[in-house]
């Protein structure tokens, strides 16, 4: 999928300029370039280096057929819904919606690839992916990315974060889907408070910790940091937040789908990251123990805590001054580096093609339309996420999402697990119940139940346990 697409062959050029230049085309002679006649407008629909042209040959073998596209309640699907019309009127293909929760959505996709083979286009989470390879719902993506013929220059698929493209696309080393949303976690901070008291933003883990540690009760009221702690899969989440940079895992990835699937709950490492962790919200308020995404946002944007560490979809929250009292005084940088590198979070959402689509094409043209470089900007605009360098590096975009640039090193960041070739969430069947274990006796380490050694202990006992 790493190819950069290659030029339109010669030979589509040539016959579409014999249907649009008639029947004498053939014994006409040549003409020099200095007494070429100016194109006509049907000529220069032929030319499929613009989007305009590309739509018209799209018409012409298209026109009048109709996609089903799957996909979730979200923003970028009412962003698309947006584009919609543009699309039919450029192409000729008109789109029919079934729109779910996300909670459904699976199930009604794999219940038609199992039946009817209704749908065209699929809304995939990346955490489906490695189930959706297994089950051959999805064709692979790279026959029409790749394909010359069928994407053109224009699309610029390496445009995409290599995050995205590496780490949320695919499975088996083979991928499946155009990454359309995403997101990373990076760090929140007061900067009213950091200029007050001459302070930096965290590069380091060792940096993180010691600002959390000087900020927390520095001012009445005050805390180091917010972040997800709830017991079981929230607090998980947390944890891994920043346990891949200590280079900890619940289990050995390489192993998963062998025999023996490696537990390293309580690894040397592991056991570094749950400390630290469990250190870090000794600096957060009393009741962290409670929070979701949501709690930890809410007492970051109140102005109780000098830094935040979550979801980068969250930040256009923190900037608004209509939800957030520091929305004018926040500035954001990457996960920091841990003792085992760079290794931040990595989520989000694909556009792929249907293994019992009749309309495999037209599904495809879609998705190019959708997910392309030139409405790139337009779909952001309308409320979608942002998943392309230039969009990140766009000046207008920036000067709306004080955010972007973060992001843009964030996800930077966030390719430095993917290059170890380690997925953010383990692709394993069972990986719901593993963080529920793992996160219950974290939550209870928090409390002072049991040590942060016991914990990681008997984390790995009960994961041996549930996989066998």
């Amino acid at each position: 999928m790493c190819k950069r697409f290659a030029v339109i062959v010669l030979s589509i050029v040539m016959i579409l300029g014999m249907t649009a230049c008639g029947s004498n085309q053939e014994t006409a002679p040549e003409k020099s370039q200095s007494s070429a006649q100016p194109q006509s407008s049907a000529e220069q629909t032929q030319d499929l280096s613009t989007m305009e042209g590309w739509g018209a040959a799209v018409k012409a073998k298209s026109e009048g057929k109709e996609i089903t596209v799957a996909m979730a309640t979200h923003p970028s699907t009412e962003a698309f819904r947006k584009m919609a019309d543009d699309f039919t009127k450029l192409t000729g293909i008109k789109v029919r919606w079934d729109v779910v929760e996300e909670t459904n959505l699976k199930s009604k996709q794999l219940l038609d690839i199992q039946g009817a083979g209704s749908y065209d286009v699929l809304m995939v989470d990346a955490f489906w992916m490695s189930e959706y390879a297994s089950k051959n719902v999805l064709e692979p993506i790279g026959k029409y990315a790749e394909d010359s013929g069928k994407t053109p220059k224009w699309f610029d698929y390496e445009d995409i974060m290599a995050a995205y493209r590496n780490g949320i696309a695919g499975a088996g080393g083979v991928n499946y889907g155009i990454p359309t949303a995403g997101e990373t976690r990076f760090v929140a901070y007061r900067t009213d408070l950091f200029k007050k008291y001459n302070k930096q933003p965290p590069k380091t883990m060792d940096e993180f910790l010691e600002l959390a540690q000087f900020f927390n009760q520095k001012e009445d009221g005050l805390y180091g940091v917010a972040m997800r702690a709830q017991r079981g899969i929230h607090f998980a989440s947390g944890w891994m937040s920043l346990m891949y940079n200590f280079g900890g895992g619940f289990i050995d990835q390489s192993t998963i789908g062998s025999n023996k699937v490696v537990v390293t709950a309580n690894s040397q490492k592991t056991v570094e990251s749950l400390n630290f962790y469990v250190n870090l919200l000794k600096c957060a308020p009393p009741d962290v123990g409670t929070y979701t995404h949501e709690e930890a946002l809410g007492a970051f944007m109140s102005g109780k805590c000098a830094m935040w560490l979550d979801a980068t979809a969250l930040a256009n929250q923190i900037t608004n001054p209509e939800s957030s009292k520091v929305a004018d005084k926040v500035g954001f940088v990457p996960t920091p580096t841990g003792p085992d590198g760079d290794g931040a979070a990595l989520a989000g959402w694909n556009l792929g093609i249907s293994q019992k689509s009749q309309n495999k094409d037209e599904a495809w043209d879609f998705i190019a339309f959708m997910a392309g470089k030139p409405r790139s900007v337009d779909y952001v605009k309308a409320g979608g996420i942002a998943t392309r360098q230039s969009v990140f590096e766009n000046q207008e975009l920036a000067a709306l999402n004080p955010s972007f640039g973060a992001q843009k090193e964030a996800l930077i960041a966030a390719n430095g697990l993917v290059e170890k070739g380690l997925s953010w969430i383990p692709q394993h069947d069972q990986i719901n119940q593993i963080l529920e274990i793992a996160g219950a006796y974290g939550s209870a380490a928090l409390a002072g139940d049991i040590s942060v050694q016991q914990a990681c202990d008997k984390s790995q006992k009960d994961i041996q346990d549930l996989i066998g």
